[in-house]
């Protein structure tokens, strides 16, 4: 089975609309188990293990992220952050058989209470397709100022 530019657009798209509405358990479902989240500290970083991050979590942390955004306990959730993602359209960088790579700008909202941050940012996706459904293998998000002193980042752009 091929895929489209157009659907792999989409899914991009819906990635970002299932993050918007706190459907967090299915966006965990479009990951690969060995699939990465990185979020480098430095402009043009090239290296997740030896330089220090702002993140770098595979499923496991991933996973707990969720549990923690979902639970009933979670009293830093209280009442919950929300986000807000404006997308460009994605770019379409590779496409390799069953494997293709994205890169889309955006500015990233995310709020709670009477605060709110705006973070201009570039999102990488690795993708590949795995019985005929695109899954996120890996996701790199370049911040613009990603040398600026941040508050916490509750949710994930």
């Amino acid at each position: 089975m091929s895929v489209s530019k157009d659907q792999i657009i989409d899914f991009i798209y819906e990635e970002a609309r299932m993050l918007d509405e706190g459907r967090h358990d299915e966006w965990l479902a479009l990951w690969l188990t060995d699939g990465h989240y990185w979020m480098p500290l430095d402009y043009k970083q090239s290296d997740p293990i030896n330089e220090t991050s702002l993140l770098y979590e595979d499923m496991f942390m991933l996973k707990l992220r969720v549990e923690r955004l979902n639970g009933a306990r979670t009293f830093s959730q209280k009442p919950k952050s929300r986000c807000h993602h404006v997308i460009q359209r994605p770019f379409i960088d590779e496409m390799n058989g069953d494997t293709f790579v994205t890169n889309t700008s955006m500015h990233y909202v995310e709020t709670r209470l009477d605060e709110q941050q705006l973070l201009a940012l570039t999102a990488r996706h690795d993708l590949t397709l795995v019985d005929g459904q695109l899954r996120i293998a890996n996701k790199r998000i370049d911040i613009l100022n990603c040398d600026a002193a941040f508050r916490n980042i509750q949710l994930l752009p």
